[in-house]
């Protein structure tokens, strides 16, 4: 259905998850990794978190969106796809979507990534949790 088809697309990126958003003209339907928003994700907050910046922008019922994600926890793929389709809706229509989408927050990449394992002595358990100390 969508092979030839003209598209908007960006490219969404949060924690350790990337997403490939593209925006075609439509009723609405999401598409994530070929399976409906439903079958992906479990929790309705997370399916809110996908749909922001569509429903912000009075855009919700206009695309359907079909995203590739990968990498990361099924939070991070939401807040990288609700980042993908904030970056696709500039390509549509910048001048008017971009104040709404810069006050919600959703054109900035959240920068929060997991601290990488350091190296010790005594062998510490993550970034920075030491061994549980014991006397004897």
């Amino acid at each position: 259905m969508y092979d030839k088809t003209p598209y908007f697309y960006g490219t969404g990126r949060r924690k350790s998850s990337v997403a490939r958003v593209r925006l075609y003209k439509g009723t609405g339907k999401v598409t994530i990794n070929d399976r409906d928003i439903d079958d992906y994700f479990g929790l309705e907050t997370l399916k809110l978190i996908v749909r922001q910046p569509l429903v912000l922008t009075a855009t919700d019922a206009q695309f359907d969106v079909v995203c590739r994600v990968a990498g990361g926890g099924v939070t991070g793929q939401a807040g990288a796809i609700r980042h993908g389709i904030s970056r696709a809706l500039l390509q549509y229509d910048s001048d008017n979507l971009r104040p709404k989408l810069k006050k919600a927050g959703f054109l900035t990449r959240d920068p929060r990534m997991k601290e990488r394992k350091k190296y010790g002595k005594y062998g510490l358990k993550a970034a920075r949790r030491a061994p549980q100390f014991s006397k004897r």
